[in-house]
Order: C-alpha cells, then structure tokens, then sequence
C-alpha cells in the first residue's frame, strides 16, 4: 500500500485533545515581545512582563513552554491591522500571537533527525517523552519548520514533549512512521507548572 509523503518538517499543527474531544480551535491571544519574530507552528513561552518569546532551542531539557502560535496579527507601517500567519521582528508594532495554550492539547509533527531531515520512528516510542528542533521560519508560508527528533524518544522526565500516537497515514512502512502526534510533557507547560513567570 501507498503512503502519503511528509518530504519535510512543517511545525505542529494541533488536531485534537488527548482525552478523545476535538479540538475546537480555541486559542489565547497573547502580546509577543517587542523584536521577536512568531511564526504558525511555532512553540513559546511567556515570560516577564507577560509577553510571549519563541522557544530558541526545542533540543534542551527542562524547557517550559506555553503552547503553539496558529496566526498572528499587527499594525503595519501604514497604521492598518493586518491577519497573518507571521509577524516579523521589525517594522510593525501591536504584535499578537493566537496560541493554543490548552495542556490537553494534541499536534501533529514530522520526525527528522537532529539535522532536520526527515526520519522515521516506530510505534515503541508511543508513551515516551522527546526531544524537538526549533527551526527555521519562513516568511514565504509563515510556517516554520520545527519537528521533534526521532533518536531523542526517551523515558525521561526532562523532555518537552510525550508522544500520544504515531500516524498510519503517512507511515514510511507498515512499521515505521515519519508523523507522531505529541502533547507537552506537563511538568513543562507553563499553565500547570508550579514555577511561575519572573516578575518583571
């Protein structure tokens, strides 16, 4: 049988709840912090202030992380509110980010290795924590290319991210996968970590 191809990583793109209910597309719409380019399927982080940062290197332990950007939206230069799917890190102002912030939430994300290219994982890794790579974002699409990294998959508690599923449809052999769906590792989402924010 034909699977569908995943040629390159694309973010995470939310699908659902993992306790079964879908996802309803609710997000919060959050301040990103002056000179910070966000892009869709990037994840982030609040930080002093109240503002939101990208997460600058997904391939660390102990990350804390808010949730994942699905649009945004600015004032440009000619004073007019713009929708996009990313802001850039100069020359608008009024920067806001729509970000899935729920903990129960699922997403979608290519496997690669830790140089970004495309691998593959099998379904043993499902109930393991792993590792991401942050990515470049494009502002062609407005997506950035983040995806979690398969050699990363692990029982530990220091990784960002716990693997629900793995995906059938784009499944590079009837054993290996190129696709896994991931929720954030609870220790690490800054809605129910028990370590606040700095203030600023």
């Amino acid at each position: 049988m034909a699977y569908p191809t995943v040629s390159a990583p694309y973010g995470f793109k939310p699908i659902n709840r993992f306790d079964g209910m879908p996802y309803a597309g609710a997000t919060m719409l959050m301040a990103v912090t002056s000179g910070q380019a966000v892009y869709t399927g990037q994840v982030v982080k609040q930080v002093a202030g109240g503002t939101i940062s990208p997460v600058a290197d997904l391939n660390q332990e102990s990350l804390y992380a808010v949730g994942v950007v699905t649009g945004v939206q600015y004032t440009n230069s000619t004073g007019h509110t713009v929708q996009a799917q990313y802001a850039p890190a100069s020359g608008v102002t009024n920067v806001l980010a729509y970000v899935v912030v729920d903990p129960a939430a699922n997403f979608k994300v290519a496997v690669t290795n830790s140089s970004s290219a495309m691998s593959t994982v099998t379904a043993a890794v499902v109930g393991a924590n792993i590792l991401g790579l942050t990515g470049t974002g494009s502002a062609t699409t407005g997506d950035i290319n983040s995806s979690v990294i398969a050699s990363s998959a692990a029982a530990t508690d220091t990784h960002l991210f716990r693997i629900i599923a793995v995906v059938p449809e784009t499944a590079a052999s009837a054993t290996t996968y190129t696709e896994v769906i991931v929720k954030f590792n609870g220790t690490w989402h800054q809605m129910l970590s028990t370590t606040g924010t700095a203030l600023s």
